[in-house]
C-alpha cells in the first residue's frame, strides 16, 4: 500500500482526528527528540487536545526554556537593538557552563575514567599529553630536590664553622687553663 497525499482540512470523522492527532503529535515530539539531540537545542513543545489535554516535551528544564524565551520576546526586542545585559549573563552562563562540562570532561579522562567513545588518534593524544605532564612533573620534583640538596649543603657548611669556631674557643679556653695552671704552680714554688 502507498502513501497518498491528502488535503490539509480539517477531518470531520471524530475518530479518524482522533487517531491522526495522536499520530501526529508523537511524530511531532520524535521530531523535537531529534532535533535537540542531533543540533544541541532547547527545545520546549506544548500541545493542547481539542479536548484540552495538555501534552508537553521539554529537551532540558521546561522553566528554563519558558524563561529563556520570554527573555526574547518581543517587548524586550523592542526596547533595545542590542542584546540585553540579561541575555548576555545569560549566553556566558551557558557558554561557562558547557566550558566546565567539557573540562569536567577532560578531569575524567585524564584521570583514565569515559574513555570508551574516544577513538585511537584521541587516545594517543591524551597519552602524549600525560606523557608531557609526567616528565614535567619529574623535572619539577628533581628541582625541589636540588633545593633541599642545597639547604642541606648550606647548613651542613654552617654546622661545621660554627663546630670549628668551639674547638678554638675551647682551645683557646684550655690553654689558658694551663697556663693559668703554670702560673699557680710558680707562684706556689716561687712565694
Amino acid at each position: 500500500m502507498t502513501r497518498r497525499k491528502i488535503a490539509i482540512e480539517k477531518i470531520e470523522n471524530v475518530a479518524a482526528r482522533q487517531v491522526a492527532f495522536s499520530k501526529r503529535r508523537k511524530g511531532l515530539f520524535k521530531k523535537a527528540m531529534e532535533l535537540s539531540t542531533l543540533c544541541d537545542a532547547e527545545i520546549a513543545l506544548f500541545v493542547f487536545s481539542a479536548s484540552g489535554k495538555l501534552f508537553d516535551y521539554s529537551s532540558t528544564s521546561m522553566r528554563q526554556v519558558i524563561e529563556r524565551r520570554n527573555l526574547y520576546s518581543d517587548v524586550n526586542l523592542a526596547k533595545s537593538c542590542q542584546p540585553s545585559q540579561e541575555l548576555q549573563v545569560e549566553g556566558e552562563y551557558f557558554k561557562l557552563n558547557k566550558e566546565l562540562r567539557d573540562k569536567t570532561l577532560e578531569v575524567r579522562r585524564l584521570n583514565g575514567e569515559e574513555l570508551q567513545d574516544l577513538s585511537l588518534k584521541d587516545l594517543r593524544k591524551l597519552e602524549d599529553l600525560l606523557s608531557r605532564s609526567l616528565h614535567r612533573i619529574s623535572k619539577a620534583k628533581v628541582e625541589v630536590f636540588e633545593q633541599e640538596i642545597n639547604i642541606l649543603q648550606k647548613k651542613e657548611i654552617k654546622s661545621m664553622e660554627e663546630n670549628e669556631r668551639l674547638d678554638q674557643a675551647q682551645w683557646f679556653e684550655h690553654e689558658q687553663g694551663q697556663a693559668l695552671d703554670t702560673s699557680l704552680t710558680m707562684r706556689l714554688l716561687f712565694p
